[in-house]
């Protein structure tokens, strides 16, 4: 198998063949280090790349698997980590200025769960400062003037290029699911919990969700279940039931919400049923609640830092700890009510369904790096906690990536998953960026 064929490889394609003998650990990390080599001047979607360390796990994963003693399901794929989350050995900065960096000696938990599974580690893939909206470097691998949107820029730059065909990242607001939907590949984050946070860098411990990047729906499925500790494999659908709230088309852009519409149409035709559902009023107050609780949460946690520091935060993160410190308690109490109501309001809508459908970002990526992009249609989901999804679903005029959001209620990922396989199939979608 050429280079270019290992690189094209999925997460689950690549722990086939390396099960199978087909695949060589040492041969899938020299061609994700290949597409790294080539392209990161141009995309920086990587903060720190140890390839020694890289190519010696691979070693050990090779011989491990030609002995038969496979670690696990991603025994010998490369991974790559979002950098906010800790790698025993590689540096922690988050974006940061040098004050915040740590160069930890333990795995954040999610990290410990893909090495036991025979993952190996790449290196640190971008994010924006702290997880917030102050733009990374990183860069759209579809067009290098439009942004790759944030927080987990790097991963999904990442994944789009074909660098690796895995990686983490995180989500507080739109973080996962929006760069996927800007760069065309599977975004995923689970109900909130699913997947332990120790060991990485919070920005509102209420919200803070660890999610995957991923080429497929399958290969986002085969990460979740290791990182939860538990399967999330896709429960098979044979026609599923999708909800569709015209109030989220309306806040898309016409072309996206026409696209939303003909995908709709194209699911129906296939057999999926769409019904035209009303959310709750609640709806109504869930921007607010959580960007309240996301201020006073960031506050508390970077106050200690921020007190003899804060000339060295970037404006957006700078102005959201200093809109949290000024907040009154009494707003935060009432904003978890308020999110926590919604979330209690919504779960019979998402649970008669086996997916609410909308757009995942208003738009495609907008052009520019002075900006991350809009999280507005993926902050709701994210405040309640449930599990939600990104698929890449066509081009825009522009020839930049489109994308549909599948929602579920909480604790019901691997229904998800199984409709997302289901709609991923229908819709075909296979561009790729020119890179």
């Amino acid at each position: 198998m050429s280079s270019v064929e290992l690189a094209r490889l999925g997460a689950r394609k690549a722990a086939e063949g390396v099960r199978a003998g087909r695949v060589s650990p040492i041969d899938l990390v020299e061609a994700c280090l290949a597409r790294i080599r080539g392209l990161d001047d141009r995309l920086t979607a990587w903060s720190f790349v140890d390839a020694d360390g890289a190519r010696a796990t691979a070693r050990e994963r090779q011989r491990e698997a030609r002995a038969g003693r496979l670690r696990g399901p991603l025994h010998g794929v490369p991974i790559g980590v979002k950098d906010i989350f800790d790698v025993a050995g590689m540096p922690t900065t988050g974006g940061a200025r040098p004050f915040a960096h740590t160069r930890p000696a333990v795995d954040s938990t999610a990290v410990a769960r893909l090495r036991a599974a025979g993952a190996i580690i790449v290196g640190k893939t971008v994010t924006t400062e702290f997880a917030y909206r102050d733009p990374a470097p990183t860069r759209n691998p579809w067009n290098t003037a439009h942004t790759p949107g944030g927080s987990s820029a790097g991963s999904a730059a990442a994944i789009a290029a074909r660098m690796v065909p895995l990686a983490l990242g995180s989500q507080t607001v739109g973080s996962v699911l929006r760069p996927a939907a800007y760069c065309g590949v599977v975004g995923f984050k689970g109900t909130h919990g699913l997947v332990p946070v120790a060991g990485v860098i919070p920005l509102a411990w209420s919200l803070d969700h660890v999610g995957v990047l991923a080429p497929s729906v399958t290969d986002a499925a085969l990460a979740m279940s290791v990182l939860a500790g538990r399967s999330v494999e896709p429960l098979p659908v044979s026609t599923p039931r999708l909800a569709l709230a015209p109030a989220l088309l309306r806040r898309a852009t016409p072309e996206l919400a026409a696209h939303i519409e003909s995908v709709a149409d194209a699911l129906s035709r296939a057999g999926a049923t769409v019904s035209k559902v009303e959310l709750p009023p609640s709806f109504g107050e869930i921007h607010d609640a959580g960007l309240a609780v996301l201020e006073v949460e960031a506050a508390a946690y970077h106050e200690p830092w921020f007190q003899t520091n804060a000339d060295d935060y970037g404006p957006e993160i700078r102005s959201l700890v200093q809109a949290g410190l000024r907040r009154p308690s009494t707003d935060y109490v009432r904003a978890n009510r308020a999110r926590l109501a919604f979330r209690d309001d919504v779960m019979p809508v998402l649970a008669a369904h086996d997916a609410l459908l909308l757009p995942t970002a208003p738009g495609p990526a907008p052009a520019g790096l002075d900006s991350t992009g809009d999280g507005s249609l993926c902050a709701p989901w994210t405040s309640a906690g449930v599990p939600a999804i990104s698929l890449p679903s066509g081009l825009a005029a522009s020839g930049l990536p489109l994308a549909i959001q599948l929602v579920q209620a909480a604790g019901g990922s691997a229904r998800l998953f199984g409709t997302a396989v289901w709609c991923e199939r229908v819709l075909g979608f296979s561009q790729a960026p020119a890179v």
